[in-house]
Parts: structure tokens; sequence; C-alpha cells
């Protein structure tokens, strides 16, 4: 057990300030071998500054580092690299006009003759390595057009070429989906079998409970705790990390129900889902809850017009609709904010502004001229409503943090005044304290008498915020519950089975 080892790597006493401005107070940090060591906390408490520490890319005001009980003092990344440190960005570093070996051994042949390269030593050295790993690439596969979970894989791949004992890995997860997280866990699981020490700093509570074996919590720079997986549940890490439990997050005020506002009849698309019926009420906020694949984004797709239906009906306040683009459901009314943001609710590189306004660019122009005082205006209005954290309305939305790039999806779709939201994954990729934030703007839409039908595969939320719930399994509604009936278990029974249990309730 590592508590009954030495650390590879400790960080004792780490004080860093910027500019008179101190982001970490008197930090301590152990690195264990054979080791997942999670680190979390909001965004600004200092995760990424003190990794940023161990790995040489900034010194520390005060406090010492040291490696297998020797203290160690880092100028640059390279001397943290040269002890056996790596650092795997949220963003991989990688060199896209370069083959997958060219990026694994770039900057590090130093040792080797001035002169030349032996890069079929080097090929063959890459393919070792990815076999180690069970990573489907070959050495010599070029990196233009690969997922970014392939470029963290060839991070990982150059990390272990050159001998790294500890590999931190700041946010790996942030852009990949479900499959290749499941994959990245499954190579830092072979990874902890070689002895490596591995960090991992990320928000979302659900895979640190299944990766980690031990889990540090930062607020506000400072350490609020340490602690072994098996001690705690992510009830405990949010308190740790905001103060609040998961519940005290999630405040609903009451909002007055009123008539049903939007109705999906015998929703049919085979191989996706099959004879789906919803509907949600004015004030309402309906919860859809199941598992990944369940059908539930589909769903929600086809009332939106992304990925129409091939059968069954929507109507909106009682009259049949005919809904087969994006653009017929915001005439509508219905705004809908995805699951993928980065893909489909923003254009990253962007401003925040045009982010904004994306939506409405028809109503606030006059012919080829957007009216810009206008624009601004409500950009304001918005941010300031949305409490954006940001430098100006001009900053590229690619540099917010994902909860406020969030605020904006948010905000550009509630410039279109619909009455009908359909939220997927919410909160999905986003701190603990923007979670909170985006709870009460939700309960705030419903008093509003906004129709919300809420996906989420975050059990509490569906808990906390619903008022009435649809289960879905294998493309099926299997349950509708109301508010006093919603129940985990029994959510989760009818979210892992196919038998529709309203039926059984009618029979």
């Amino acid at each position: 057990m590592a508590e009954a080892t030495n650390p590879i790597i400790s960080a004792k006493n780490i004080v860093k300030s910027f500019s008179g401005v101190v982001v970490l107070k008197d930090v301590d940090f152990n690195i264990y071998p054979g080791e997942v060591h999670a680190l979390i906390g909001e965004n600004g408490a200092g995760k990424s500054t003190l990794m940023k520490i161990i790995s040489g890319v900034h010194a520390p005001t005060s406090g010492e580092l040291s490696i297998e009980g020797q203290p160690v003092v880092f100028k640059t990344p390279h001397d943290a690299r040269a002890a056996g440190v790596a650092l795997i960005h949220q963003e991989p570093l990688t060199f896209q006009d370069l083959n997958v070996t060219e990026n694994i051994y770039l900057g590090h042949t130093r040792g080797e003759s001035k002169l030349t390269i032996n890069w079929k030593e080097k090929y063959k050295e890459a393919a070792e390595l990815l076999t180690s790993l069970e990573v489907n690439m070959g050495p010599k596969d070029p990196v233009r057009g690969m997922t970014i979970a392939d470029q963290q894989m060839i991070e990982i791949t150059s990390a272990l070429s050159q001998n790294a004992k500890v590999i931190i890995m700041d946010e790996p997860t942030a852009a990949l989906s479900h499959g290749e997280v499941k994959t990245l866990f499954q190579i830092v699981q072979k990874l902890k079998q070689q002895g490596k020490g591995i960090v991992f700093i990320g928000h979302r509570l659900e895979e640190i409970m299944e990766i980690s074996d031990r889990i540090t919590v930062l607020r506000d720079g400072e350490l609020v705790g340490e602690c072994f997986k098996k001690d705690v549940d992510q009830d405990k890490l949010v308190q740790m990390m905001v103060g609040r439990t998961f519940k005290e997050l999630i405040v609903k005020e009451q909002a007055e129900i009123g008539e049903v506002l939007l109705e999906a009849e015998h929703l049919t698309y085979p191989g996706k889902y099959q004879d789906v019926s919803i509907n949600v009420r004015r004030g309402e906020i309906v919860g859809m809850a199941g598992l990944v694949g369940a059908g539930r984004s589909e769903v929600a797709s086809a009332i939106f017009g992304t990925d129409p239906a091939i059968a069954g009906t929507i109507k909106i306040n009682g009259e049949q609709v005919v809904i087969k683009s994006a653009i017929d459901s915001m005439k509508k009314g219905i705004a809908m904010i995805s699951e993928d943001r980065a893909q489909t609710g923003l254009i990253l590189p962007f401003s925040i502004k045009q982010n904004m306004t994306f939506a409405i660019l028809k109503e606030i122009s006059k012919g080829l001229f957007i009216n810009t005082k206008e624009e601004n205006k409500l950009v304001s209005e918005y941010s300031d409503y949305l409490r954006v954290k940001m430098r100006d309305a001009d900053q590229p939305v690619s540099e917010l943090s994902g909860g406020n790039q969030q605020k904006v999806v948010i905000a550009k779709w509630l410039l279109t005044e619909p009455d009908i939201l359909i939220l997927d994954e919410p909160t999905r990729g986003i701190d603990v304290g923007a979670k909170a934030e985006v709870y009460k703007l939700i309960s705030e839409l419903a008093k509003q008498g906004k129709a919300i039908l809420m996906i989420s595969s975050e059990l509490q939320e569906i808990l906390q915020l619903s008022d009435r719930v649809y289960v879905m399994c294998e493309g099926h509604v299997t349950a509708e519950m109301n508010k006093d009936e919603i129940d985990s278990a029994k959510i989760m029974m009818a979210a892992s089975t196919r038998k529709d249990t309203r039926k059984e309730a009618s029979q």
C-alpha cells in the first residue's frame, strides 16, 4: 500500500504568489508509486498551479520539493522531465504535421548524436511502447486528424519513453466521449501496474470515485483535506470543495405549474427509440433519467428538429406542429442546450459576444448591418444576469472555464425568449460552484413559467430538481414518476429494464 512506502515526490509547505496575490498557501502533496492521486477543487482553487510547480513550469514562492527523499529545484519543465515528472495537458501539445513516433520523441534526443537520429530504433521502441499500452495506432501514423483521446495516448507514450515515474493528467477527460474515457481509464490502470504515480485532476466526481485511490481537496488555494476513496462519498467531497453538501447546492424554488405546453406522442425512430410519449407543463421541470445510450438525447433532438423522428407527433399548446429543423423549433418557442457545448453549442474561436447573439442576428440587424448598440446592451444584460466571469465581451469564448462557457450557451438561447427549454446534461464538464449557479438558474426559469425538459445522468440533479421524471431504457420509456414518487432505487431499476412500469400500474 502507498501509505507504507515512501513518496516518489513530496511537496511541502508550497506557497505561490502572482503579483502579490497568493494562490497557494502552505500546501502539502505527496505522490506515491502505483497509486492514482486525484486532485479536486473548484476553478481557481489552485490545482493546476500546484501541478505546474511540481512539473517545473512555475517555481514556488516558498516551500520545497523532494524526489524519493532528496530535495530538488526545478528551473524548467525539462528539469522535471529529466527527474521523471511528466505533465499531460488538457489540450494535447502535439504537432499535427509529424507522425506518432516523431511526436513521441520530439525534444528528447539530446543524449544521442547531434547529427543524426536512429529512426529505425525509435520506430521500434515506439511500437513496443504502444503495444505495452495496447494502444490502437501505428508508430508511423500521421497525427493530423487524430482524436484528442489518441493525441493524449501519444503524450502518455512520450512520457513513458522518458522513463517518467510520475504522470500528471490535467483534466484529461474534459473533451472525451464516454467510450474514450473508459479507454483512458484502462491505460491508467496499466500505468498503475507498472508502478507509476498518477495525478488525476478533474471535476467529474463520478470519475474521481471510479479511478482514484487517494483524493486531495483544495479550496481557495488551501489544503482542505486528503483522504482515501474508500472513506468518502461524492456528497462528502462536494462539502469539502464548497463547504456545502450536494443537496444544499440544489435549491429549488416553488413554481406554479400550469397547462401542458409540450407534448410528444409515440415518437419513433427504429434503432434509436420506440413509441416515446412525454409531456411538460408550464413552470414544470421534467427530468429524463436513464443510462448512457438509453435514447434520451435522441428524443430531445427529435423534439428540437435536429434529427426528427420517423413517426409520432409533437404538440405545442395543444396544437400539432411540424418540426423538421432547429429553425422550425425556434419559431415555435423551443430552445435546446445540447450536451456537447464545444461541438454544437459554441463556436470556440469566436468572441463571447458573437456566440451569445448568434441565434438572434436577424432580430438585431438592419439589412446587412448588426445594431451594435442593441447587441452590446443585450450581451451586457445577460452577462450580468448569468454572472459570466470574463475579461470583456470580445474575449474568445475558448478562453473561458467550462462553467462560464455553459453560461454563454444558456444566454444564447435565453435571448431567443423561448417558452420551452430542453437541457441535455446542463452541468456536464463544469465545476461544483458553477453547477450551483446553473441549478439556481433552472429553478428561476421554471418559476418564470418556462417548461423545462432536463436530461441528466447525475441522479442528484434528477432527484432534487425534478417535479416529475421519465425514465428511459434501450429506447423505451419505462417509468413516469410524480414528485412524491421519485426515488433513486426506482429510477435505477427502471433504467436497467425494458419493462414499462407505467403499463403495470394501469393494469
